[in-house]
């Protein structure tokens, strides 16, 4: 996965865009692995990591409805907190991540391994994913780790972006 996280790295340097990260499940996995790259501060900002649904809403302006409607692990969600933390940090690229790591957790409509994933583009559309992992908790996470970085790389506009 280091080197997943330094081919985002360099693709965000070449673009000249910067990034945050809004997780809930990986608390913070993703963050730890861009901010690893030597030379990181050049464009990653931020990570929030929003475990309890009050961090969610204090921290990345989640809607208390939403969470109360949707659940955490959500569509909505991840979408308001992918936007959230890009519009906080002023930056070009946001992903989010809420999922049920498991091993408790899970329900029938949300089985443990669920994780939605939100990627918030400066001046175009989110982009949502729904994955369903298998394996423990530790599998779950690495897992979700992996896809956010895949889909940095996949959704980062090729234009060269400049933050505000």
């Amino acid at each position: 996965m280091r080197d997943l996280a330094a081919e985002v790295g360099q693709a965000l340097l070449k673009r000249q865009a910067r990034m945050v990260t809004a997780e809930s499940c990986t608390g913070g996995w993703v963050a730890e692995l861009l901010t690893q790259i030597p030379g990181s501060s050049a464009w990653f900002d931020a990570g929030y990591v929003t475990y309890s649904n009050a961090a969610k809403q204090r921290m990345l302006g989640v809607s208390a409805e939403v969470l109360e409607d949707r659940g955490a692990v959500s569509e909505a969600v991840v979408v308001q907190m992918a936007e959230g933390a890009l519009r906080h940090a002023g930056v070009d690229i946001a992903v989010a991540i809420s999922g049920v790591a498991g091993p408790d957790g899970g329900t029938p409509r949300k089985p443990v391994g669920t994780v939605w994933f939100a990627w918030a583009i400066r001046d175009h559309a989110t982009v949502t994913c729904l994955s369903f992992f298998s394996g423990d908790r530790q599998s779950v996470r690495a897992q979700a780790v992996e896809q956010a970085l895949e889909g940095i790389l996949a959704y980062l506009p090729q234009e060269t972006c400049i933050s505000v």
